[in-house]
This record gives structure tokens, sequence and C-alpha cells, in this order.
């Protein structure tokens, strides 16, 4: 008697347990659906850029030395050769003093030796060592000379003083941007493209910009030029981008860059979600079908459908890779596209 109730039982637990199954094999799948829209597609090459004026210099200083004056002229108007900075030339005039001594003496001993071989007293071996002497010393004076001008930061051109960095009583390092010299408008932006994308980026085509200073604006360029030479190490191509005169970017802003490489005007677009490979599920009923799609440019948000699709059609999105066909759903939400 007592075997019988654990077989009752044990049949009682295995329908409870198919039974569970059942239900969990063929109960309605809560989905969200969405319809195809019309609207414009577009293929874009994504890349980061920085706002730069079209016209501008950077002014560095090619010696190593301490700053004793420095002009006030940030965002200031300039002309060409104006003196923006001096640096400390002590030693270098120095130097330039001593050649100057050793020169005066050369050329006397050059004299005096011409005149005793006047009265062939010495060789002319002797008068052409003390000549060059004096013309070895004439050349490290000139030399000299113009290395000190290298201690006067001029102005490159006619322009702005945009940025001005760097105190008195710094260090100048050589290579280091003290002043940056141009014209605030036009301003362009230059951008760095991958290899892979820099065969589909022609100059003339338009581009939109985000930018955080302006997340609510829509900011557009066009592709000015396209650096014929890439970097081997990025591995990328430098473009630049013309902005509009009314342009609210400022230089040194940093932007993403939507270079628009091909356009589709009034294609039926479907969230990108809502494809997995070249398939979507469409809701008949109470019940999906898999559907395949030929499918056009291909967005991050969105897909243009070229056929295998209604615009009255009900697909699933988000869809799954591994939704199979004939699954039962139950639409709970109907989302915008």
């Amino acid at each position: 008697m007592q075997q019988m109730r654990r077989y009752a039982a044990g049949i009682a637990i295995a329908a409870a347990v198919g039974a569970v199954a059942f239900w969990y094999a063929t109960r309605a799948v809560p989905v969200s659906i969405v319809t195809p829209k019309r609207g414009d597609a577009a293929e874009i090459v994504y890349a980061s850029g920085v706002v730069e004026p079209r016209v501008w210099a950077k002014v560095t200083s090619t010696v190593r030395e301490r700053i004793v004056e420095q002009c006030n002229c940030e965002g200031e108007r300039v002309e060409k050769g104006a003196v923006l900075a001096r640096l400390d030339d002590t030693e270098a005039r120095a130097i330039l003093s001593e050649l100057q001594a050793r020169l005066s003496l050369a050329q006397e001993e050059y004299r005096r030796k011409l005149a005793l071989a006047e009265r062939n007293t010495i060789s002319e071996q002797t008068v052409d060592r003390a000549r060059t002497d004096v013309a070895q010393l004439e050349a490290l004076i000139a030399g000299q000379e113009a290395r000190l001008a290298a201690y006067v930061l001029r102005a490159p051109s006619d322009g702005r003083v945009l940025r001005q960095d760097g105190e008195i009583g710094e260090v100048a390092e050589p290579g280091t941007v003290l002043f940056w010299v141009g014209e605030p408008r036009p301003l362009i932006v230059e951008a760095e493209v991958n290899e892979e994308d820099i065969p589909r980026v022609e100059v003339g085509q338009n581009a939109y910009l985000r930018s955080d200073a302006f997340p609510e604006r829509a900011l557009e360029a066009v592709v000015d030029s396209i650096t014929p030479k890439g970097d081997p190490v990025t591995k990328t191509y430098r473009v630049r981008l013309r902005l509009p005169e009314d342009t609210p970017l400022r230089i040194g802003m940093s932007t993403d860059v939507n270079v628009v490489v091909r356009l589709s005007r009034n294609a039926l677009v479907i969230p990108a979600a809502a494809v997995s490979g070249t398939r979507v599920a469409v809701v008949e009923g109470g019940t999906a079908k898999l559907r395949e799609i030929e499918t056009g440019i291909r967005g991050t948000d969105g897909v243009e459908v070229l056929s295998g699709l209604e615009e009255t059609a009900r697909i699933i999105s988000p869809l799954s890779p591994d939704f199979a066909d004939g699954t039962r759903v139950d639409v709970v939400q109907t989302a915008t596209n």
C-alpha cells in the first residue's frame, strides 16, 4: 500500500512538472513593437576633431632661457614683427663681447704682420694665418648676433594674440608654445579619420557636429580639404571641415564629427535594434513571423529597408538573435520609432 502511494505521488509530481513545462513552452512572450517610418537615412563616417582658426601660427622659443619681458597682449591685434617677449640674453651678449674683443686683437695683429710682411721680415704664410683668424672671428660674431635674435620672440604675421602662456621669471623650453597668433575667423574643425573610412570622404560633403558645450544645438560643417598623406602610426588622415561664420564654436573646443557620405531621402527606416542580421520579426495576430529583408544604409540608430517589409508592419524591437519563428507573443508596448 505504501509503495502504491509513492508511485501515485511520483506520477502527480511528474504531471505537475510536465504541466509547468508545457505552460512555459507555450506561453505568450511579452514584446514591444514599432512600425516603420519614412525619413532620411544617412551613412556617416565618424571622427573626433578640434576647432582651430584657418590662419594662425605658434610662437615658440628655440633656446632654453628665462623670460625677462612679456607683452600683456592676449586678445589684442599685433603687427608682423611686434615684440611679444624677450628672454635673458646676458650670457649670450657676454660671449658676443668676448668675440668682439678677440676680433679687435686679431685685427691689430693682422695689421702688424701685414706691415712686417711689407718689409719682408715675415713670410706670407704668417700673414695668411692672421687673415684667417680675423675671418673666423668675424664669422663667429655673425653667428652669435644671429643667435641673439632668437632671444626676442616676435609676431610671425599680422593677427590677434589668441592665447598667451608663460610668465616673467619662468624658463622657456625649446619647442614650448608661448603665443598663438592668428585670425579668430574663419574657423575650421581639424579631424582625424581612420584610414579604412577615408576613401568614402570627399571634399564638399556635409557633416554634423556635436559639442558638449552646445548639447542641444544642431551644428554643421563642410569638408574643406583632406591631407594627402596619412599618419602610419595612428593610421588616420587629417580632414579639415569649414565652419559657417555664425558658428557658436570657439577655438580649442572638441567636437564629434559625423561626415555624411551617402544620403537616402524618404527611405523606409526601422530601429537598428529590430534587425538581427537581415531578419525582422513581424507580429501577425498573436504570433511572430521571421522575415528576411533587404537593407540599405545601416546606422547606429536606424536601418534602411529596401524590400521585404510593408510600411504597416508591426515589428518586434528589440529583437534577440535567438528569437524563434512562430513564437506566441503578447504586445505590451508600442514604442515610437
